[in-house]
């Protein structure tokens, strides 16, 4: 393994998933800032689940590095009512990308994960080996048993193939290009979308699931990729005194979490929304609390630079820049 940075001017870089909101904040940063060339296909190009269609992909280009940022995403409802879709995708996904880099000679790999692989009653701010140590959250276990998968492939091909596979888990995500489909979206883009709507209705009150008082951490997708250009960037060395084989993954959060009240309050506030927030306690609320331990990312000199306000104002300008294209109409 070499201990140059991975991304220099000039490198070829594949992001699967790369018209996705992590896929496109990487591809800003990388092709914009870095210099590198960015290859990426759109969902109905390539299908990732399909290991011949990677396969003549993969044949076809000549990649440095595999960044694995697609996967079958959403929000508490979409994992309740699409598990199976969830699990089987996004093993899949994994399972040929992985591959399919070791067979085409691609041994420089990202990928990304999330932070519900830790355990439902893990203590609090969540370290990197608290992963197998308990039962999942039920509300998303078929999403995290596949991401969690991805991870042991990843210390597989590495421990077995001299690969340099690196993962990087993020907390919740949100920012410019996200999902706004109320039946498949994430806690922020969802109270947005119904925040905003609400102003344009002149409703009095809006509905949120759940008692409103877990707890979660945000953090802007641009952020990320600068978290995750940090991680790729870092010497092998570097790498491997934070990590080991069983635990070669690294936690990119904001270090900061929030109420699901204080977070409505505050989209609320960013919107213009000044009627009433209800809660409605029948609804699943999920783990208690989710909070990452980020010392390790830190120790490679990446910090969040972005508020959650200051996140928040910025998303919604790119919501309302893009009104069709953020409700999925186009």
């Amino acid at each position: 393994m070499t201990d140059a940075g991975w991304i220099q001017p000039g490198s070829r870089v594949y992001i699967a998933g790369g018209y996705g909101m992590v896929g496109s904040a990487l591809y800003r940063l990388l092709s914009e800032q870095c210099g590198a060339t960015v290859i990426r296909h759109r969902r109905q190009e390539i299908d990732l689940t399909d290991p011949r269609a990677v396969d003549a992909c993969l044949s076809s280009q000549s990649i440095d590095v595999m960044i694995v940022a697609a996967a079958t995403v959403g929000g508490i409802l979409a994992n309740n009512t699409r598990p199976a879709e969830f699990i089987q995708n996004n093993l899949m996904i994994a399972a040929n990308l992985i591959d399919g880099s070791y067979r085409h000679g691609i041994d420089k790999l990202l990928y990304l994960g999330s932070s519900c692989i830790y355990p439902k009653h893990a203590e609090q701010p969540m370290v990197e080996e608290a992963l197998l140590t308990g039962h999942l959250e039920p509300t998303n276990e078929p999403y995290a048993v596949s991401k969690i998968a991805g991870i042991k492939l990843c210390e597989s091909y590495n421990r077995q193939f001299g690969m340099d596979c690196r993962c990087a888990m993020p907390t919740n995500l949100y920012g410019q290009g996200d999902n706004y489909d109320l039946k498949g979206s994430h806690v922020i883009p969802a109270l947005m979308r119904r925040f905003h709507d609400a102003v344009q209705q002149r409703l009095p009150e809006v509905v949120v699931w759940g008692s409103g008082q877990v707890r979660r951490e945000f953090l802007l997708v641009d952020d990320l990729a600068n978290g995750c250009l940090a991680l790729m960037q870092a010497s092998s060395n570097a790498i491997n005194a934070l990590t080991s084989e069983q635990c070669r993954h690294l936690n990119i959060g904001s270090g900061v979490d929030v109420t699901i009240a204080e977070l409505a309050a505050l989209v609320a506030e960013t919107v213009g929304f000044k009627g009433q927030i209800q809660y409605d306690s029948s609804k699943p609320d999920g783990a208690p609390r989710k909070l990452l331990d980020i010392s390790k990312i830190r120790s490679l000199g990446w910090s969040p630079v972005h508020s959650l306000r200051d996140g928040l104002a910025a998303t919604y300008q790119d919501y309302l820049a893009h009104p069709d294209s953020a409700r999925g109409v186009a």
